[in-house]
């Protein structure tokens, strides 16, 4: 599985360094040493505690939104057979599900716990505004 450095992990589930250092302190991460001696966490791991801590925010009274066209996360699940994959993703508190190839899957190296990027086309974004007497 990939590894990762704690201040890394502490980008993926927006935490700070030492809530990382405390979390595998707590044995709610699992901690080794790279080659260079560097403190690293599991990436599925990391994966997994994203996913357990998410809570996507309600959106404001009032306010507007449009969803982002990128969006930057974790592997946390892969179902591959012999032609077609759906790879699902928690980045920050959202998942994410793509399908795909699964020779798209192999040629980007997907495995759970790797980093990848959703890219949305933009004619499949949602935007939600308020009812016209909220403005």
């Amino acid at each position: 599985m990939p590894q990762m450095r704690i201040s890394e992990a502490a980008v993926y589930l927006g935490v700070s360094d030492d809530t990382v250092r405390r979390w595998v302190d707590r044995g709610l991460l699992t901690a080794d040493r790279d080659d260079s001696g560097r403190q690293v966490v599991d990436g599925y791991e990391v994966a997994m505690v994203a996913r357990e801590h998410a809570t996507p925010p309600g959106l404001p009274h009032g306010m507007r939104s449009s969803a982002r066209n990128r969006f930057v996360g974790l592997v946390t699940d892969l179902t591959v057979d012999t032609v077609m994959a759906q790879v699902e993703l928690q980045c920050g508190p959202f998942r994410v599900v793509s399908l795909m190839s699964s020779e798209a899957v192999r040629d980007l190296g997907l495995e759970r716990g790797s980093v990848a990027v959703a890219t949305i086309k933009s004619t499949n974004v949602v935007v939600e505004a308020p009812e016209r007497g909220e403005r």
